[in-house]
């Protein structure tokens, strides 16, 4: 299971992105709530991907609705060689078990960006 090493853009100057190539099945990353996270998936295939990410969880209670399916986040298709930046916080609902994971992106190249 590749793992998707998060690169840490704080400070000063450049820093050396680690990309991380997904299978597609269990390819994971360390969601870290409130940290301003952003992950960059670039599509160097030659035919669009439509990933999803998710934890696992199932349901959420939000008030004045009730139960809110947060199974899995429908990223979109991506054309092949286009690049997709999802802010993990805006999705922090979906993110929220203990395994995050991202399916469906048999040949993505990921980049994690802390703050």
């Amino acid at each position: 299971m590749p793992a998707i090493t998060a690169t840490t853009v704080a400070g000063d100057g450049r820093v050396t992105a680690t990309e991380t190539t997904l299978n597609g099945t269990t390819d994971a990353l360390s969601y870290v709530p409130g940290n301003g996270q952003v992950l960059v998936l670039r599509n160097a295939t030659a035919g669009a991907l439509t990933p999803s990410i998710g934890s696992g969880l199932t349901n959420t209670r939000v008030p004045g609705i009730g139960p809110v399916s947060v199974s899995a986040y429908a990223i979109g298709s991506i054309a092949a060689g286009a690049v997709a930046a999802i802010p993990l916080d805006s999705i922090g609902a979906y993110l929220a078990g203990a395994t995050v994971s991202i399916t469906g992106g048999t040949g993505l190249v990921a980049t994690l960006y802390n703050r």
